[in-house]
């Protein structure tokens, strides 16, 4: 695995090499404004197939191609709905993705077999600058093994795929801290399937009628977004969330963990008591949180932690991403 670190305000020369490697149908991870992608290019079916060797990714996951501005986006549609330019003028570049009916272009592997594709145009400078360097469309999944907590960092890829990448573009941690939302434009009502940092209500702002779906499929059922799988997001530790009321109870019962011979996380709005653990305290700001949780959690893996405890999150619109990550990341009762 190549690492170049790069300037995420000049990024030069590195992002031109990456851009040849994606041409070539290599591996790159780099930045995005959410986590790092691994990126490979969408329209070459060997070069996606590369992706999901190195993820050990199962093929109804599907993936999202970013590209580098609307037209290129729109491009990959066999329909583009006007829906689609009102959100892009709103939210592009930037979190948020858009399911739509796919062109006869986009490899099946891409879109899970299914007649829909997640298009997204980046905010990050480097993933910009890659996208209009390559000047492909580029399939980007985040870059870690499957089901396992998403990359902020390139340290976080090096740890999660050594070796399966060819070339890694080291910009710094990602500032959003967690995946896009993802709002399907292929049926009559715009869906959200997979809550972000972008939320219904702001969606509702431009749309008006916009519901929240997902989790409508199990099994080896093909997904029409990537993060519906049951488990996913998940650190090596099991984990544990508890309601705010009952912290003390949780707390105590950590503590009692960890004085067994085993060593315990906490990921707490406040300080916390529990002797024993390692205990990282979280802001109070949705989106600080955000940007944080996948570090820690991270971190908490990298300490050898058997268990995470996690202090559950308000029940609110603007928390709706984190609260769908923590979900998904528990140990099933």
């Amino acid at each position: 695995m190549r690492v170049i670190q790069v300037d995420a305000d000049a990024p030069g020369a590195a992002v031109h090499e990456a851009a040849r490697v994606l041409r070539a149908g290599g591996l790159v991870a780099f930045p995005t404004e959410t986590v790092y992608g691994l990126g490979a290019h969408a329209l070459d079916p060997a070069a996606v197939e590369r992706i999901y060797r190195a993820k050990g990714r199962p093929a109804y996951n599907p993936l999202i191609v970013h590209v580098a501005g609307v037209d290129a986006a729109r491009a990959l549609s066999s329909a583009w709905p006007a829906a689609a330019d009102r959100l892009a003028e709103r939210f592009w570049p930037g979190p948020l993705t858009l399911v739509v009916p796919k062109a006869a272009s986009i490899p099946a592997s891409v879109s899970a077999g299914l007649p829909t594709v997640g298009v997204r145009v980046p905010a990050h400078p480097v993933a910009h600058a890659l996208l209009a360097a390559a000047a492909i469309p580029v399939a980007a999944p985040s870059a870690n093994r499957s089901s396992q907590v998403s990359p902020t960092t390139a340290e976080h890829v090096r740890r999660s795929l050594g070796g399966r990448v060819d070339l890694v573009l080291d910009a710094g941690p990602t500032p959003v801290g967690i995946e896009s939302t993802v709002l399907s434009l292929a049926g009559p009502v715009p869906t959200v399937l997979r809550p972000g940092s972008i939320s219904v209500d702001a969606l509702r702002e431009v749309l008006g009628e916009v519901r929240v779906g997902g989790d409508d499929a199990g099994g080896e059922a093909a997904r029409p977004s990537p993060g519906m799988l049951d488990r996913h997001y998940a650190p090596s530790a099991e984990v544990r969330l508890f309601e705010p009321e009952s912290r003390d109870a949780a707390l105590a019962k950590a503590s009692w963990a960890a004085g067994e011979a085993r060593r315990v996380g906490v990921i707490a709005f406040a300080p916390a008591s529990a002797p024993a653990t390692q205990v990282i305290e979280m802001p109070r700001d949705a989106a600080a949180y955000a940007a944080r949780l996948y570090a820690a959690l991270h971190e908490l893996d990298a300490a050898g932690c058997e268990a995470i405890w996690i202090e559950q999150v308000p029940d609110t619109p603007e928390w709706a991403g984190v609260r769908d990550r923590l979900r998904r990341a528990a140990t099933a009762e």
